[in-house]
């Protein structure tokens, strides 16, 4: 399993490999959002409210998927710190 950790402007990012997928979640003072992807890194990116949540939507573009992420933890996308393991996501 492999997993860092990123924290900044109130947010903290945690991406880990494990169970056949690769995970980015975003934990703030205004809830959680989880972004994730087939461990094979070539299917869509699934945004999620929670790790175990229900997928909320598909996206391709990594970008759209943090959009979302951001919106669900109402900040600016530019606020959401990216560990480097987690920059190749989407496809």
């Amino acid at each position: 399993m492999v997993e860092t950790q990123l924290e900044s402007n109130g947010i903290t990012a945690t991406y880990e490999e494990a169970n056949g997928e690769r995970v980015l979640v975003f934990t703030g003072s205004g809830g959680s959002a989880a972004i994730a992807q087939n461990i094979d890194g070539y299917a869509m990116l699934k945004v999620r409210p929670t790790v175990d949540g229900d997928e909320l939507e598909r996206y391709y573009g990594f970008d759209m998927a943090l959009d979302h992420a951001a919106e669900l933890l109402a900040v600016s996308v530019h606020e959401l710190p990216i560990p480097e393991a987690a920059d190749d996501m989407g496809m």
